[in-house]
Order: structure tokens, then C-alpha cells, then sequence
């Protein structure tokens, strides 16, 4: 099921935007014409050598601390799943897209606090030439994500 029927499913307000194919989050930031703040980049991670995953959601003008984040997790192994787990759990976007909800593909969604701060984020959908904008607050409502420091800016 796309990401945009999942969403309708649950009643949860959004507005998709048609955009120049881009393949990274500040591109997209670039495409959107929207500060990259505001844009949210998706990393798929492996937990503990593949015994869990988490999606991470981050400002695309951020990098993940692994650091931070495996101590955010108790100490866990934190690592960059491959393309290859990324496709096998999100067999509904194009290769390489994630949209930002953990809950839809069977895993945790994390998002850093600096995302948190404006009013509406944008990401990918399940496709290099759509995105994704909404209210932080009804992103936040429905997904429930752990919020929490674990990003440092670019």
C-alpha cells in the first residue's frame, strides 16, 4: 500500500507535491524551495546486527551522532541498513525511498528534536518525484515517534 492510501486510510491530513526528481533530502530541500529544516531525511537503520530496525527522521541540513543514538538505545549496535534491507522492507517505494513512518514497515520511528520545531515537514512519499508535506503535529499524532537528540547539523 503507497504511503499516500496509507495516510488516507487513517484520516491523517497531508498535501502531495509533484517535484523535479531528486535522490537526497537537501535536494529535495532545493526542489521544494522550502528550507532544508523543515525537510526530512529517513535513514533506515540496522539494530544490533539485524536483530531490529528503526527508522531515524532527521533535518536533511543534519547527520545521525551513532554515538548519541546507540547510547539513546542502550548501547546497541547502531549501523546504516543496505539498499537491499531498505527495498525489502519498503517494497512499495522506489528503490532507495523511505518515507517516515517506522509503523507502516514493522519498525520504530525516531525522530530528532530539531525536526520538531517548525509547523509543516516535507519528505518523499514513496517516489524521487513526489513529496510528502503536512503539519509536524498530525506527523507527530498519528506515528508517535520517540523524540529525541541524536543529530548534529552538516
Amino acid at each position: 500500500m503507497s504511503i499516500k492510501h496509507f495516510l488516507q486510510r487513517r484520516h491523517v491530513p497531508f498535501e502531495v507535491v509533484a517535484h523535479p526528481a531528486a535522490f537526497d533530502a537537501q535536494h529535495l530541500a532545493h526542489a521544494l524551495h522550502t528550507p532544508g529544516r523543515e525537510v526530512a531525511k529517513t535513514v533506515l537503520l540496522r539494530i544490533d546486527h539485524g536483530r531490529h530496525y528503526v527508522v531515524a527522521v532527521l533535518p536533511s541540513t543534519h547527520n545521525i551522532d551513532f554515538k548519541e543514538l546507540s547510547a539513546l538505545l542502550e548501547g546497541a549496535a547502531v549501523e546504516l541498513a543496505t539498499e537491499h534491507e531498505l527495498a525489502q522492507r519498503c517494497p512499495d517505494c522506489e528503490f532507495g525511498v523511505l518515507p517516515p513512518f517506522g509503523s507502516h514497515y514493522g519498525a520504530q520511528t525516531i525522530v530528532d528534536a530539531a525536526l520538531t520545531g517548525d509547523e509543516h515537514i516535507s519528505f518523499e512519499s514513496d517516489s524521487f518525484t513526489e513529496a510528502i508535506r503536512m503539519t509536524y503535529a498530525d506527523f507527530y499524532d498519528y506515528e508517535r515517534p520517540l523524540v529525541a537528540n541524536f543529530a548534529r547539523r552538516a
